[in-house]
């Protein structure tokens, strides 16, 4: 299943609804091999409705908080090469967003999944997209994690975990620049999902759809950048 020219291969964590579940759909279509992962691929009816119509998908079951599960993946997977990896689980609660209503365990919970579990996925898969063709790593970031652009307070534990993740990503733009990776985050939007809620601007399709293209131009100099679906700048 190694990456060429005409099957690129990508991986994506948490293909099993909104975001992932469309990454998973978009690059079906387009004749890639993919990789999905989800906790529970056997309850993942959509995921496996696409899985069941294109012969070059395959789900595999990961709790991406399992770094020795990821590590094993990983090992599974030694001799694929992953031209793109799509880091996208990720998790918002409630619980810990508000100043004078935190709850600790709710807190590092979204850490655990937002910060941890992506920075595991790209330390055991960095070999796999170095040995790929295009050698493209992007994380599922978000505009309440710019630093420079919150001026709305609150979200506590969602905007520390996101500007986290991009702290990951900008350290792997760098220490994989001598292997050629271009790594980035992409914010997908306001997006009509079960985290983004109904009052969103955004369909799923239309995020991935900029997402997808912005991820087909990007070059190496792009490496350590943010840009929303659109393919505009964010700051940090």
């Amino acid at each position: 299943m190694g990456g060429s020219t005409n099957m690129p291969t990508v991986l994506i964590t948490g293909v099993n609804r909104g975001i992932g579940l469309a990454f998973l759909s978009h690059y079906a279509a387009a004749g890639w091999q993919v990789i999905g992962t989800c906790r529970d691929p056997d309850s993942a009816e959509a995921a496996a409705a696409v899985a069941g119509e294109h012969a070059a998908v395959a789900l595999r079951a990961l709790d991406v908080t399992d770094s020795a599960a990821v590590a094993a993946l990983a090992a599974e997977l030694q001799g694929t090469a992953i031209d793109l990896l799509i880091l996208n689980a990720g998790l918002m609660e409630k619980a810990s967003m508000t100043l004078g209503a935190l709850d600790a365990d709710s807190f590092r919970r979204v850490l655990d999944v937002n910060v941890v579990a992506p920075a595991m996925c790209l330390q055991a898969f960095k070999e796999h997209v170095a040995a790929s063709e295009r050698r493209v790593i992007v994380g599922l970031g978000s505009v309440l994690g710019s630093i420079g652009g919150n001026d709305g307070g609150g979200g506590y534990s969602y905007r520390s975990s996101k500007a986290g993740l991009h702290a990951v990503l900008r350290s792997a733009s760098i220490d994989l620049r001598d292997s050629g990776v271009t790594a980035v985050i992409l914010h997908p939007g306001w997006v009509q999902t079960d985290m983004g809620g109904e009052g969103a601007t955004l369909s799923v399709q239309e995020s991935v759809a900029g997402m997808t293209r912005v991820i087909e131009g990007l070059t190496p100099a792009d490496s350590g950048r943010f840009f929303t679906y659109a393919g505009e700048e964010v700051p940090w």
